[in-house]
Formats: structure tokens, sequence, C-alpha cells
């Protein structure tokens, strides 16, 4: 069979390179082609030795995502639908902003995380997308969004589709890579921004081989709530979480964690845990910055949005504490592309969707209090 050639950093196009017999600065050449241009037909590739284009011809292939749908909301944000294969198809979001376009990329087809406020979570979990697929997206988007002039607009890739990045380690490695890469799409460590529920031994894995932007979603002051709003949160705990974000900023592009709290009423957004989360961050000595994110409800959740006197109200009591806090603005929202809101198509193979009710119909959310 073929063999994808998106599905290989710089180094691996490079061995498979040196497998027929071709030096590596073959390898620069064709993955310049692959991703700075854009260029699937090795035909095209018009400095590539004919006798290499003519193995490849036999050997490999660029194989792209096919687009099912693209939505464009009302402010700007693109929103497109690809076709991963057994009736699997995940969601990548362009937000264009005044001062940088952000593309938010999918790891997994669904999510075995099961966030009880992600609508992606509630249809289940299928397979984990290739590298090949992961970097299509950034590809297509990259490409197809260019100017006339050949400017580029995306400068500025999150790990926040669709999925659970970590629990996707192998693939979502050497795709960093790629994007990263001089000879790929050059993006810098800071722009490149890795978002994950809590998995404390791979934050440390991704600390030593690829330190990019970190982002946790962390979205409670205590484990006893934590436990309920992100079950992964049950096998390390916050405080063992705390402590691998202040070793991953050692290593880290930025001097801080990102936080994503996401404002649910009644829930987590009471001043009494705005000062909790203050003691929490104080007393492990994170260096981080909140992100406060308006919840986007969907009919399974049985959640609600805090309303936007609250969300400020939180919000200031983080930023009297000395702590840089945002309220994201809520994009695409007409078009389901905001955050939480991606589902995509997904065949449930674990049986996530199921007990994901399951566990709101016997455990019923409401504020806690306290740690373990």
């Amino acid at each position: 069979m073929a063999v994808n050639l998106l599905d290989f950093d710089l180094e691996g196009l490079a061995a498979f390179c040196d497998s027929l017999g071709e030096k590596r600065f073959r390898a620069v050449q064709l993955f310049r082609w692959i991703h700075q241009k854009g260029e699937s037909d090795f035909d095209k590739m018009s400095d590539l030795a004919k006798s290499l284009r003519g193995k490849l011809a036999g050997a490999a292939l660029v194989q792209s995502l096919p687009v099912i749908s693209e939505h464009v909301s009302a402010d700007g944000t693109t929103k497109w639908l690809f076709d991963v294969g057994g009736g699997n198809a995940v969601e990548t979001v362009y937000i264009p902003e005044d001062d940088r376009g952000t593309l938010c990329v999918s790891s997994q087809a669904g999510c075995a995380v099961g966030c009880r406020f992600c609508s992606t979570g509630h249809q289940g979990f299928s397979r984990n997308l290739s590298t090949g697929e992961i970097i299509a997206q950034l590809r297509y988007a990259e490409h197809r969004l260019r100017g006339p002039d050949g400017e580029r607009v995306v400068d500025n890739v999150v790990m926040m589709g669709m999925g659970e990045p970590l629990q996707n380690y192998a693939a979502v490695v050497p795709a960093l890579r790629v994007m990263l890469d001089d000879h790929g799409y050059g993006l810098s460590r800071r722009r490149v921004t890795v978002s994950t529920s809590g998995m404390v031994a791979m934050i440390d894995r991704l600390r030593e081989d690829c330190p990019v932007a970190l982002a946790v979603s962390l979205h409670a002051p205590n484990d006893a709530l934590r436990d309920m709003l992100v079950p992964i949160n049950r096998k390390d705990g916050i405080d063992a979480l705390l402590d691998a974000c202040v070793r991953y900023v050692e290593a880290a592009p930025r001097d801080f964690v990102t936080f994503e709290y996401c404002m649910l009423d009644g829930v987590n957004d009471a001043p009494e845990q705005a000062e909790e989360l203050v003691q929490l961050v104080r007393r492990r000595r994170v260096p981080c910055k909140f992100n406060l994110i308006p919840f986007n409800p969907f009919p399974e959740s049985g959640l609600k949005r805090s309303p936007r006197d609250r969300v400020t109200a939180f919000a200031k009591l983080l930023q009297d504490a000395g702590f840089v806090t945002t309220i994201r603005k809520v994009r695409g929202d007409d078009i389901d592309a905001a955050c939480g809101q991606l589902a995509g198509e997904v065949q449930d193979r674990t049986r996530a969707r199921e007990r994901l009710l399951e566990r709101r119909r016997t455990i019923p959310i409401a504020a806690a209090e306290g740690g373990r």
C-alpha cells in the first residue's frame, strides 16, 4: 500500500526517502512542496529528480481529507466538516481576530474523556486520528484561506477541537513537529497550544518531547466538583495536575499555563469558588492566567450558561488577586463552532455516550465545596 506522506514529520520523511535510496535534502524539498506549497501531484514538484518522482508514484501519496461542508459565521468564523471514514467526521474551526488567525484542530473522532459540559463527549468516541489526518486539517485551511498574494492567515494553532490530544500522543507529537518546522508551517512554539483535560503523566512527556504552549481545562477549584465535571480528575487529582503544570513551565515557550474555566450557572461560578481558586493556585505556586469561557448550552448537558454579570464579577475577583484573566468571546455560535460545541459525526465504539448519560442520571451536578 502507498504511504501517506502527511503522516511524517521531517525526520520521518527523511527516513522514508533513505529507504528509497535518496538523500536528506530530497526529503526537505518534498516536505516544502507538500506543506508550504500545498502540492499533492509529484509530477508538478519541478525540482525533484525525475527518478525520485517515479519512485514516489509507486510508493507514496499525499492524502487529503474530503470536505463534507463549510459554514461561515456572521462574525467571520469558518467551520469545516472533514470525512475521516467509517461514518466519522471531524470539525475544524478558523477564527479570524485583529492580531492573529487561529485554527482549532481536532485530534480524535469523538472524545472518551466525557466532560459534562462538552458536546463532543456526548457524541461518544470512535478512534484516534492519524498524524496525517491532523495535519490535513491545517494544510487545507492554510491553502484555502491564503490571500491573492499568497499571504498567510493561519498563524496560531490550538489543539482544542474534538478529542483529548494527549490521549493520542503518538500521532499528535509528530503533527506538532510539522507545524513548528521551518520547512513546514514555521509556527512559533508560543503560537501552538495543546489543550488537555489533565493527563499528568502525558503533560510530563510533552514537556520533554515537544514543549509548546499549554492550556489546561480546569473548570473547578476543588477535587469534589472537578471529579463530577471532568471525570479524568479521579485518576490524579488537582494537586498532582498543578504540580505537573509547574514542571511544564520550566520548559515551556511561555512562562505560564492557561487555565480554562467554563462558567456554569450555579455550579462553579460563585464568588467563594473564585476565592478558592485563588488560594489553590497560590498554594501550588502555579504561574498561570485564567480564561473564563461562557458555556455554550446543548440539550443533553442539563447545564446553563452563567449570567454575564456573574462571569464579570468572577473575573474581577481573580484580577484583583493579581491574576491575568480574560473572558473568551463567543465566536461562531450561530454555526455551532463555539467552544464546546464541536460534535461532528461519531460512530461511538466505546459506549462513551451511554456512560455519560448514565452518569448524568445518577450523579447530579451541584456546587461542591472542599477538596478530597
